[in-house]
């Protein structure tokens, strides 16, 4: 039934690359009526994209919270818990600091900022992305909510799961007592996992408007325009692919491609609709039938939304550095070791900050001295790239899920299709909350 998905999503992107080039190319006027136009039909097809992302985040915070107090509240103690979030923490900066010299090395070697054929924004020039600089108390203060309703109605994901370990750890110790308030949330997992069956049936939809709105809008010339910029960050991002995987091959083994395969739906789903949210649901079933234990998968995945966006990493120092580049601007070996430490601590505070990568970036370059105003240069693109980042954010923290379970003495033996829903272990969630208790279309799957 996953194929059937991951076909559906294909289809829907196609469709959504001929429409959307086809009225572009149609109606194209060169800044007159045709050109209205096509933002009005772009609009239009928004609509649909929107709906399908509000309906992704209003599933996002209790799933988060469901999945990960009962699987903490199934770890059986907290020692584990700090076990499974050291190594996952460590994960993390590790391919954080991997990507973001990746991009630091790539930006350097194929300099596609140098000779830009396009007219380069004057340096006092506005760029729209409201810039705060990195503040240590707000960061800090942020992680904590200051209500756990309020952290699930903005969806923020680290708050949520700042919440879920307090919730999940006081289970723990209260014991018999919680057990009907953790069979309450494990049921709650379950309806949340079938309401997602329900949404995911709309996303071959939500991906034709996404593509088809993006292009109709901005056409093949404002891609043509920065072509080797994008071609150059699209070779790193399949660079970075291939060192991730690699590594997750190191500790997992050779299964870790049927991994890649398992999470095929969650990431056509994030590239097409440029949202890694939008693939959460997905990759959470997806490592679950890889054979990651629920309560890892629960734990670590929710996490590396907040601190593993292994996409965003790499864009950020490769697009400070082109607009660096695109300016004339010189910087040393020291001050670009400088901007990839400073990126490693400010890109961790903006969780869940609309267009994050951009507003980090925008700090950055204030604090080189670099013109903002280069932000003009790729927010034409960003879209576009945008859905790289986000189907590589899906991949990093795929990976780190397996690593992890895998550095937890789990065999990650992947369940003959009849057992879905049946593999869990007895210290793992009960087989009512596995995500493969239903199909992608909301269907139970048949055993026996």
């Amino acid at each position: 039934m996953a194929k059937r998905l991951t076909l559906y999503i294909l289809i829907g992107l196609v469709l959504g690359i001929i429409v959307g080039l086809a009225l572009n190319l149609s109606l194209t006027d060169g800044g007159g009526p045709g050109d209205a136009q096509l933002t009005q039909y772009a609009e239009y097809f928004s609509i649909v994209t929107t709906l399908f992302l509000r309906l992704i985040k209003m599933i996002i915070a209790p799933l988060v919270f469901a999945t990960l107090v009962a699987g903490i509240a199934h770890m059986g103690d907290t020692a584990a818990l700090g076990r499974v979030g050291f190594r996952a923490v460590g994960w993390f900066i590790c391919a954080s600091l991997v990507s973001l010299t990746l991009g630091l090395f790539l930006v350097n070697l194929f300099e596609p900022g140098v000779g830009l054929a396009i007219p380069i924004p004057p340096a006092d020039a506005a760029s729209g992305v409201e810039r705060g600089a990195f503040n240590l108390k707000n960061f800090i203060t942020h992680i904590v909510p200051a209500s756990g309703v309020e952290a699930m109605a903005d969806n923020e994901i680290l708050q949520i799961v700042v919440f879920s370990l307090f919730v999940g750890v006081a289970i723990t110790a209260v014991g018999e007592k919680a057990a009907p308030l953790v069979r309450g949330i494990e049921a709650l997992a379950q309806v949340i996992l079938q309401v997602t069956n329900y949404v995911m049936r709309f996303a071959p939809f939500a991906v034709f408007a996404a593509v088809a709105g993006t292009l109709a809008e901005r056409g093949p010339g404002i891609i043509m325009s920065l072509a080797y910029f994008m071609g150059t960050f699209y070779l790193g991002m399949g660079i970075l692919w291939l060192l991730l995987i690699g590594a997750g091959f190191l500790v997992v083994g050779p299964r870790i491609l049927q991994l890649v395969g398992y999470i095929r739906a969650p990431l056509l789903l994030a590239f097409s609709t440029a949202s890694s949210e939008a693939a959460y649901p997905r990759t959470l079933e997806a490592l679950d039938k890889f054979g990651v234990p629920p309560r890892i998968a629960s734990f670590v995945l929710p996490l590396g939304y907040s601190f593993n966006l292994d996409g965003s990493m790499i864009y950020m120092t490769f697009a400070t550095m082109f607009i660096a580049q695109a300016y004339g601007i010189d910087l040393t070996l020291g001050q670009q070791i400088t901007m990839l430490l400073v990126l490693m601590v400010t890109s961790k505070g903006v969780a869940g900050v609309p267009r994050a990568s951009l507003v980090v970036i925008a700090a950055t370059l204030a604090f080189f001295d670099i013109p903002e105003a280069g932000l003009l240069l790729i927010l034409a693109v960003d879209h576009f790239l945008d859905m790289g980042r986000s189907a590589t954010n899906v991949v990093g923290n795929a990976v780190a899920s397996a690593v992890v379970a895998k550095w937890e003495g789990g065999r990650l033996d992947a369940p003959e299709p009849e057992d879905y829903g049946t593999h869990v272990a007895p210290h793992d969630l009960p087989p009512v909350t596995g995500p493969t208790s239903f199909d992608e279309f909301g269907e139970p799957i048949r055993r026996g």
